[in-house]
């Protein structure tokens, strides 16, 4: 396994310095968002996409440092009943699936997207219980007329374009667990995968090394985040899991991001990185940095420190003692 990083939280630095700092860290690749919810600090994706020469400029600043790029990340949601926002989610998926296949980067992240309730909703829904029964309703009707439609052609092409497609499992959006990835991977085709990401798990009582086993045994990670998740049990009782409180109050929330180590043990850490390699992933541990406690230097940091010391990055030996 490589170790690398999520680059939106170096942001207000250049492309350049951006992969210094990577370098300086001892990584091996970095993840870069090209737009949606991540932006795109570091990809001018419509220039990029124009020039074969600032292509290899970009492609040679990576190589140069050792590094490689993991995945390019477009998270929005091109099933919102806005038109606009569907429309401009949509055309960054293609644009960057695009960019992905002429540099040679296997994997584009996103988010499988929430529809409204109906054909002239104006915002998205997200149903969670299946009574009373007009939630299952939503539901049904959401994933038949919007979720699986968009995917079969959007996954499609992906895949012809010899892209893997990796879904955050984030609650608010209509892919969030195992079973919703599987289950539209089954409707659509195989490019659609998973970017299993812990932290997102956790909160929704999801075990990660349990749901690691679930989708590597369907082939279905195709990418990897790190970062934590902070149960506080006191808030948990008063709030419940589905907490509505802004990210801010740490205090009174339920759960909390954190930076690796420090929502669950490196041991437990240590057991996913296992857990990855048993079950058919050998590819990127890529870390996000969403920690509300700590500067963005000190979370990476931390987080670099403690997957070091748990990340397997040879190759198994023969069984020489068997």
């Amino acid at each position: 396994m490589k170790l690398g990083v999520f680059t939106v939280l170096f942001a207000d630095q250049s492309f350049e310095e951006m992969l210094d700092t990577a370098q300086k860290a001892g990584l091996d690749a970095v993840e870069i968002g090209t737009g949606g919810n991540p932006g795109n600090a570091h990809c001018p994706l419509d220039e990029l996409l124009e020039s074969e020469e600032k292509r290899k400029q970009y492609r040679d600043a990576v190589e140069s440092r050792g590094l490689t790029i993991s995945a390019f990340s477009c998270h929005a949601n091109p099933i919102s009943p806005d038109p606009a926002y569907a429309k401009e989610s949509h055309e960054t998926f293609i644009k960057t699936v695009r960019l992905a296949e002429m540099l040679h980067v296997p994997v584009v992240n996103c988010f499988s997207g929430t529809a409204g309730d109906h054909e002239g909703a104006k915002y998205p829904n997200w149903p969670v219980v299946p009574w009373p029964t007009e939630y299952n309703d939503v539901l049904q009707w959401q994933w038949e007329k919007k979720l699986i439609p968009y995917w079969k052609e959007a996954g499609q092409f992906a895949k012809d374009h010899g892209i893997k497609v990796g879904l955050e499992l984030h609650g608010g959006f209509l892919v969030h667990t195992p079973y919703t990835v599987l289950k539209l991977r089954e409707a659509t085709c195989d490019a659609i995968g998973a970017n299993l990401d812990p932290s997102h798990l956790w909160w929704q009582g999801i075990e990660p090394v349990g749901a690691i086993k679930i989708l590597g045994k369907a082939g279905a990670i195709h990418h990897f985040h790190a970062k934590d998740t902070y149960i506080d049990q006191d808030n948990v009782n008063m709030y419940g899991l589905t907490d509505m409180q802004p990210y801010e109050n740490v205090q009174t929330r339920a759960w909390t991001f954190r930076s690796v180590g420090c929502g669950h043990g490196v041991n437990e850490w240590s057991d996913m990185m296992s857990a990855l390699r048993t079950y058919g992933y050998d590819y990127v541990v890529s870390i996000e940095h969403e920690d509300p406690l700590m500067s963005i230097e000190e979370g990476f940091n931390r987080a670099v420190t403690n997957l070091k010391s748990v990340l397997i990055k040879d190759k198994p030996a023969d069984m020489w003692w068997a």
